[in-house]
């Protein structure tokens, strides 16, 4: 079909064709992309909803107060109260760097299991937006509690113990129930699941990113362009604007950790708990400003029957359009329809891809706990040595923007397509570096006087703390390419009504590195913690390649697996359409 439509709004001309297109909801005319468009021009983002930034300054506000609270945990529970502040090294509970670590472990264990509960109450019964809210009630009772326990008075009287464990468990489980179902839902706002060409005027300043589609009429030319607008760069964009408003709240350590320091544990608590409030108002506020997707009552049972029924049939046996063949009687039962079944294939590959993160995620972890240990025994003058991990998020925000706005349309426009599986095996290798620079600044610890290879417990080596940045700022680095990249893997590749699960599946693999982490509590030790960072760099090192000749040769179907949907005036890809384009 022959048309010509012009887009005043967006700057955007759609030149006569006779390609193929969609019409979106709002009437939109997309034109598909031909293969030769795909060699030919470049792609770029689509336009941000309004709504996807409402929900990312609920993350915002929620990681804000998560951080704030972790920031001082290790040593909260490891050091004894000081007696007085300011301190040069604050402390309440006084349980040692071994307790210390395990206790952080397994709130890092705990906030990673409890999303799986969260997002089977969001899929199956509630919904995301309730869910959202309700756990973020439980949230706030936890943060409360943690607070009036780590008072004064609280911790002279031995109750800060006791309240810190009851707290974390609730804090746990409120975060379970936000951090499952954010992610699917500021992904949700943005509805085209389909590339298309969109013809924009060019730039005349250099202050607009190449990789924008959404042009202001100031800085047009006489000049047009043909770009190709993909979801899978918007949804690229999209989580790396996320995870940059996580990182944004987790610099609230900073200012936590300088609380701890100065004045107590109790303001440094009350501050994030605070922070929460217009957390819980921009939820309320912003409803009628949200896609939601409605929860699908028989998703698991229909998954499990799935499953159960691929032991004897395979899964292409168990789409009804096959079964009908086989088993006409069963056929007529079934409550799903081929693209579930499509849907639950592609999943299945995803989750092969998660059962590597856990390695990531121990190295992830000793950021949070060991490394604050290291800075202790290190010379860091009057700054707090828990305030060292703040460097983390502070890269973050400096190289999000530089890596979504330069490096990725960069390589876009030299035609280099950094496909999920190299991006995600460039995070390992990251990772596996900051691990092993970690393990020889250890090395160089336990040379210097005057404590040498047993500082912890009995004061400072001559070292510079500033030796421990390099540590931070790679493990930044390879979250960018690992993390981000993760987040948005399990968004796409999960089925339509199983977002929160399949994100929940994703983040339960920090749990599973958690427990790792467990079984290296026993060489936490001096003069044991050279040899635990260069092991644990040793093992990401080596998965880092073997994870690339594995799952490598998913980024040729990428593009093809993510078209599988269910819409109303849409071809449906199917997987052997998928097994097709990647032969």
């Amino acid at each position: 079909m022959s048309f010509t439509e012009k887009d005043e709004k967006n700057g955007v001309l759609i030149q006569e064709t006779e390609q193929s297109y969609d019409l979106t909801p709002n009437g939109e005319i997309l034109i598909e992309p031909t293969e030769e468009d795909w060699k030919n021009l470049k792609e770029v983002a689509d336009d941000i909803p309004y709504s996807a930034y409402l929900v990312i300054l609920i993350e915002f506000c929620e990681r804000f107060t998560y951080y704030g609270l972790t920031g001082p945990f290790q040593n909260y529970i490891q050091n004894p109260d000081p007696g007085s502040y300011p301190a040069e090294l604050p402390g309440a509970m006084g349980k040692g760097q071994q307790t210390a670590t395990a206790l952080t472990t397994f709130f890092q264990f705990w906030c990673y299991i409890t999303p799986i509960f969260g997002a089977m109450v969001a899929d199956q019964f509630w919904g995301k937006y309730k869910t959202i809210l309700v756990f973020s009630i439980i949230y706030f009772i936890g943060l409360i509690i943690l607070t009036l326990t780590s008072i004064p008075a609280a911790i002279s009287s031995g109750a800060t113990f006791p309240g810190f464990i009851v707290a974390i468990i609730i804090i746990g489980l409120g975060t379970g129930g936000i951090k499952a179902n954010v992610s699917p839902l500021v992904a949700e706002q943005y509805r085209n699941n389909k590339p298309y060409v969109r013809t924009i005027k060019s730039k005349k300043s250099s202050n607009y990113t190449a990789d924008e589609g959404d042009v202001h009429p100031s800085v047009y030319d006489s000049n047009v362009e043909r770009v190709i607008v993909s979801p899978q760069a918007t949804y690229q964009k999209l989580f790396n604007m996320f995870y940059w408003g996580i990182n944004c709240g987790s610099l609230a350590a900073i200012a936590t950790v300088v609380l701890e320091k100065q004045i107590g544990f109790w303001p440094a608590f009350l501050l994030p708990t605070c922070v929460f409030i217009p957390c819980i108002a921009i939820v309320l506020c912003g409803k009628s400003k949200y896609v939601m997707n409605p929860p699908r009552g028989s998703i698991f049972a229909e998954t499990f029957k799935v499953i159960r029924l691929s032991t004897k049939y395979g899964l292409e046996g168990c789409k009804p359009s096959n079964m009908i063949n086989e088993n006409p009687e069963l056929a007529a039962k079934l409550t799903w329809d081929d693209i579930f079944v499509d849907e639950l294939r592609r999943t299945f590959k995803a989750c092969a891809v998660f059962c590597w993160f856990p390695i990531y995620w121990l190295c992830y972890s000793q950021m949070t706990n060991n490394l604050v240990s290291m800075a202790a025994t290190m010379q860091t003058g009057d700054v707090p040595n828990d305030i060292m991990q703040n460097i983390n998020p502070l890269t973050l925000v400096i190289f999000i923007p530089i890596v979504d706005r330069v490096f990725y349309p960069g390589l876009r426009r030299m035609g280099i397509h950094f496909r999920p599986m190299a991006r995600i095996t460039t995070g390992f290798c990251f990772a596996a570096l900051s691990m092993a620079y970690s393990a020889g600044i250890q090395a160089y610890i336990y040379t210097q006087p005057p404590f040498y290879d047993h500082p912890t417990g009995n004061g400072k080596n001559d070292v510079s703390a500033a030796l421990i940045v390099p540590a931070y700022v790679l493990v930044a680095i390879s979250e960018i390419f690992a993390s981000i990249t993760g987040l948005e893997y399990a968004y796409k590749k999960a089925p339509e009504k199983m977002k929160s699960l399949v994100m929940a599946m994703f983040l339960f693999t920090s749990c599973v590195g958690s427990i790792l982490g467990f079984a290296l509590v026993s060489v936490a030790v001096d003069p044991k913690l050279k040899w635990m960072y260069a092991g644990v760099a040793i093992a990401m090192g080596v998965c880092a390649p073997i994870f690339y000749i594995i799952h490598g040769k998913n980024d040729k179907t990428d593009y093809a697996e993510d078209a599988i949907a269910r819409e109303k005036q849409q071809e449906v890809i199917t997987d052997y359409e998928v097994e097709k384009i990647a032969a």
